[in-house]
C-alpha cells in the first residue's frame, strides 16, 4: 500500500493513504484529494491501483501533470516519485520502500512519428543497474510488416513500441522479469491471440504480440 505526501513551498500540508482502486485529484470538492488552486483543473488526474502497482493518468488537465519534472500522460509510479500539479508537489511512497523500476509510460517524443512500425528505446530514466536480481536482456523479433525479421534487444528499462497516435505499448524490465503494458490507442494490443485485459501482463519467452497491425515475438534467453 502506498501513500501520497502533499507539500507546498517545501511545507508538508497533508498525507493521503492510497486505499481505493481509483483515487481522483483535482480542484472540485468531489475529488478524493482536493487541491484548491486555480492552476489545478477540476478533474486533474487519477491514480489507479492494479495489484501492487499504482498508475497515474492526467485527465487532459489545462496545466498538465508532471513526474520528477517531466510531463506525462500516463505512468506507473515508483517509490519516491514526485508528482507536480500546479505549485503542489506530491511524493509517492510505498510502505515497503522497495526499489521499483521507474516506468515512463508516455513521454512526449519518446516514440517518434513514423509511417511504419518502429521500436523505440527512450533514454535511461536516471537510475543505476538492477543489482543482484538482474536478468539477461530479452529481445523482440518483428514477424510481419515492413520491419519483418528485425530483432531489437531490450537493453533499456523501458522500451516503447508501436505507431504514435494509433497504438503504443511499453515493455518494462523488472528484477522479476518483463512486463507488457498498453499505453495509447482505442484498441488494446493482443498477446497470444487475446486482447490485453489488464493494464499490464508479464511476458514469457515465445509470447506473440500483435500491435498496430504488426506481429512480434518476445524472446528471453
Amino acid at each position: 500500500m502506498g501513500k501520497l505526501v502533499v507539500s507546498l513551498d517545501g511545507v508538508v500540508i497533508k498525507e493521503v493513504q492510497i486505499t481505493k482502486d481509483k483515487t481522483t485529484l483535482g480542484r472540485r470538492p468531489y475529488n478524493d484529494m482536493v487541491i484548491d488552486n486555480l492552476a489545478v483543473s477540476g478533474e486533474h488526474a487519477v491514480l489507479q491501483m492494479v495489484g501492487p502497482d499504482v498508475f497515474i493518468e492526467d485527465l487532459n488537465s489545462t496545466n498538465g501533470t508532471y513526474i520528477n519534472g517531466k510531463p506525462i500522460k500516463k505512468q506507473l509510479l515508483a517509490n519516491n516519485d514526485t508528482i507536480e500539479i500546479g505549485k503542489y508537489k506530491i511524493k509517492y511512497l510505498t510502505d515497503d520502500g522497495g526499489d521499483y523500476e521507474k516506468t515512463m509510460i508516455m513521454r512526449p517524443g519518446a516514440v517518434p512519428p513514423a509511417p511504419a512500425f518502429r521500436p523505440s528505446q527512450p533514454a535511461s530514466s536516471g537510475f543505476g543497474g538492477l543489482g543482484p536480481a538482474s536478468i539477461a536482456p530479452a529481445s523482440i523479433k518483428v514477424l510481419s510488416g515492413a520491419a519483418s525479421g528485425r530483432e531489437v534487444t531490450l537493453t533499456k528499462v523501458v522500451t516503447t513500441v508501436g505507431k504514435p497516435g494509433v497504438q503504443v505499448a511499453s515493455i518494462t524490465r523488472r528484477p522479476s522479469g518483463y512486463v507488457f503494458a498498453h499505453v495509447e490507442g482505442a484498441h488494446r494490443p493482443v498477446v497470444n491471440g487475446r486482447p490485453l485485459a489488464d493494464e499490464s501482463v508479464p511476458l514469457r519467452n515465445g509470447d506473440v504480440i500483435e500491435l498496430a497491425g504488426t506481429q512480434m515475438q518476445f524472446i528471453q534467453p
